[in-house]
């Protein structure tokens, strides 16, 4: 896997690591094979990020991330007021449509997701708050690269994870894409074209979001 490089080295290691657990629970060996770390350096920083809670060792004993970066994450996203501001709209998103409601900010060459909700379904998408996504694939991303679409929204089908789709709106202010405001699920439940009845939600969603942040239009 390809490692972002600050010059740094323990530390470009160390999120190397986390970076690789983020694709899901891991043993040893699969760390080093996402990692491309000898056994011995990939088994010596996941062992220094558990002691400080960055990592975990879940029931089968493979590495996950662990509960300190959930904090963190949290803290992080109160750093944003927008992510304050779109509370309501976001849960009125997710009750309208019935399907889980995210809030995302660009990041480099990534979006981060600064405010998510569950849907109520036991089959949903989960987006945890402070997950950092690639901009290129995902309607989320597309939008905070700046594809615009007359329809005011971006949908996704099968595009970041199989078997889900999403459709997002942009978050405008002053002609400028500051957030994305997603609403995502199963596809069996959004179908293959799912922007005519959730994209009209999805964009009044955004207008609440600037409304409710107060962002100059």
């Amino acid at each position: 896997m390809e490692h972002t490089i600050s010059g740094v080295g323990v530390i470009d290691k160390a999120a190397a690591v986390l970076s690789a657990v983020e694709a899901g629970p891991v043993g040893l060996a699969g760390l080093v094979e996402r990692t491309g770390f000898s056994r011995a350096t990939a088994h010596r920083l996941a062992s220094a990020l558990e002691v400080h809670g960055l990592l975990r060792r879940d029931g089968d004993g493979r590495f996950a991330l662990g509960s300190r970066l959930l904090a963190m994450g949290q803290a992080a996203a109160r750093e944003w007021p927008i992510a304050e501001a779109a509370g309501s709209a976001l849960a009125r998103l997710r009750d309208v449509t019935g399907e889980s409601a995210q809030l995302y900010v660009r990041d480099g060459t990534n979006r981060v997701c600064v405010a998510s909700l569950e849907s109520p379904h036991g089959l949903r998408t989960i987006v945890a708050t402070g997950a950092s996504l690639p901009l290129e694939q995902g309607s989320g991303g597309r939008v905070l690269s700046g594809e615009i679409r007359p329809e005011g929204y971006i949908v996704s089908v099968g595009e970041r994870e199989a078997g889900v789709a999403s459709v997002s709106a942009p978050i405008v202010s002053q002609d400028v894409v500051v957030a994305a405001v997603s609403v995502s699920g199963p596809i069996e439940r959004l179908s293959r074209d799912p922007g005519p009845a959730f994209g009209p939600p999805v964009v009044e969603a955004a207008a609440a979001i600037v409304a409710a942040a107060g962002l100059e239009r």
